[in-house]
């Protein structure tokens, strides 16, 4: 029997809990919502939540005929993906160093690396821009790729999760004969597959999301990645056709969707266990 202490308790973290579901799910609801309905009524005041008038599928349709849609989304399953392998690999290399081997200036240089995450990516985004120019790469999807291959941030993960793996577990192997590439790709790289996958998904939201750097460094319509190409449902003097607009933006998120739920057992895994580590 529980007592009525327990049962108001249980029923406030209920009903907190379907306050947050509701806060969470309420854009992705008025999104799909907005996507059937026509422009007028998207912007109408005060707005409306439901559709005054069905519009059918007719966002959906504009979205795959009068934009390169499947052009747009090959580039950013293209620049996604080359991201967050490069990503998993840097990260999950330069982590395994700082977190199980010693060296002089290890930890100052870790420091170093973890400022850079104080830096704002407008402050740098100059830098970036004429160093990319100097590369000839502008205008390509390697500018969108070869400065995102390293992340301070993953750099930071992989080092906490992998200060949690015992290293006796490591030593034995040197001692069994296990090279230290073989002890890498063996022991340790499996043992955090929950910090990889929480480092990739979000990796790859970000690059999949990323649309100020792409708007600088991209000038051609074929290479333009997805949040570029919705951009251009824009009408004259600024207005945007939100119905259009959501409908695309709905399709978008759908790889990001199937990326998440394939591996969310590890995501929260991850953060949790990455969390807490010294």
């Amino acid at each position: 029997m529980y007592s009525s202490n327990g049962f108001v308790k249980k029923t406030i973290k209920t009903a907190l809990c379907l306050a947050i579901c509701v806060v969470m799910l309420g854009p992705f609801v008025w999104m799909v919502s907005t996507s059937f309905k026509y422009n007028w009524d998207a912007i109408s005041f005060p707005p409306r939540f439901l559709p005054t008038e069905f519009a059918g599928f007719g966002a959906y349709k504009r979205v795959f005929t009068e934009i390169p849609f499947f052009n747009f989304l090959s580039n950013s399953v293209i620049v996604a993906v080359a991201v967050t392998l490069g990503v998993l690999l840097t990260s999950s290399l330069a982590g395994y160093i700082f977190a199980k081997f010693h060296f002089w200036g290890r930890d100052i240089i870790f420091l170093g690396i973890l400022a850079t995450m104080m830096i704002p990516f407008q402050v740098i985004l100059i830098p970036v821009y004429v160093i990319v120019n100097d590369m000839g790469m502008l205008n390509t999807l390697w500018a969108l790729i070869i400065p995102r291959l390293v992340s301070a941030y993953g750099i930071f993960l992989m080092r906490q999760f992998m200060m949690g793996i015992p290293s006796a577990l490591i030593d034995a192997a040197r001692i069994d004969g296990c090279t230290e590439f073989g002890i890498f790709y063996k022991i340790v790289l499996p043992l955090s597959k929950p910090a990889l996958s929480a480092l990739g998904i979000f990796t790859f939201m970000g690059s999949w999301d990323d649309f100020l750097w792409p708007l600088l460094v991209l000038d051609d319509l074929p290479k333009r990645t997805l949040p570029l190409g919705l951009a251009l449902f824009r009408q004259q003097f600024g207005m945007m056709d939100w119905n259009v607009i959501m409908a695309g933006t709905l399709v978008s998120i759908l790889p990001v969707l199937v990326v998440f739920f394939a591996a969310q057992k590890n995501f929260i895994e991850g953060i949790a266990l990455s969390g807490i580590k010294g």
